[in-house]
């Protein structure tokens, strides 16, 4: 593979990180307050998942999100957070990327209406899966560091 300036699995690195650090932008952004002591999250999400197309969509929010709100909102905060650590630093870097995989679909579902919020979690999840196949934990990171994935 032929590139310019950095090699192949440095600019996969690269790729890495910047999704992580989309990720810690998400985390930062949000008022954990909101989320945290008045439901703003939660609540937003379950307006829109109950006038959402699919009922496979409503019925899974009112199954495993609705009952248990809080619970959820710090779920989802600190998966953000955990996500975006682990792919700037390169740590546990599978796992981070399969988590980030799955909170893309399901922002993805979740949005079917919202076509920002589908680009924004096609991407992220392109990235992710191109980052989790070619392994790009093997530059610049601490499982790389640890000897951690092969």
């Amino acid at each position: 593979m032929d590139t310019i300036w950095l090699t192949g699995a440095q600019w996969l690195a690269v790729l890495r990180v910047g999704v992580g650090l989309w990720w810690l932008e998400s985390w930062r952004h949000k008022d954990k307050k909101g989320w945290f002591e008045r439901g703003t999250g939660i609540a937003w999400a379950a307006d829109v998942a109950a006038k959402h197309r699919w009922t496979a969509v409503r019925s899974g929010f009112d199954t495993v999100v609705a009952p248990r709100p809080r619970t959820m909102a710090y779920v989802v905060v600190y998966a953000e957070l955990a996500v975006g650590l682990g792919l700037v630093a390169g740590f546990l870097t599978p796992v981070a990327l399969a988590g980030g995989l799955l909170l893309n679909v399901l922002y993805f579902t979740l949005m079917i209406h919202d076509w920002a919020e589908q680009g924004q979690n096609a991407m992220m999840t392109l990235i992710s899966a191109v980052a989790l196949f070619a392994m790009a934990w093997q530059t610049w990171s601490v499982d790389s560091a640890l000897g951690w994935f092969g």
